[in-house]
């Protein structure tokens, strides 16, 4: 039977414990992570914009939808949005969000 220990709130038997550190820079993370969103958010739409390349295109707006949806922005406008692959709504509801 494996130990298993409690290390930093997180109950594993196998992960090593973080350093100071290492919280502090996961914890700055989690402090910025809708700044971090809203910026990745508008490069998204700034190389959709640019973009002439079909596959990247397609990668783009899945990479749209994931970060609206850390953004916890309305699934009904989300969906919407990526399945009509319409640039302006993002960039509206990008704006809407901030």
């Amino acid at each position: 039977m494996q130990h298993v220990t409690l290390n930093n709130n997180r109950r594993t038997g196998l992960s090593k414990p973080t350093t100071p550190h290492q919280r502090g820079i996961i914890r700055r993370y989690y402090a910025n992570r809708d700044n971090l969103m809203a910026q990745k958010l508008s490069e998204i739409v700034s190389e959709l914009y640019l973009c002439t390349d079909q596959k990247k295109a397609v990668r783009l707006w899945k990479s749209a939808r994931t970060a609206l949806k850390n953004l916890n922005a309305p699934p009904n406008k989300v969906e919407t949005c990526v399945d009509n692959q319409d640039l302006e709504l993002l960039a509206r509801l990008m704006s809407d969000l901030f």
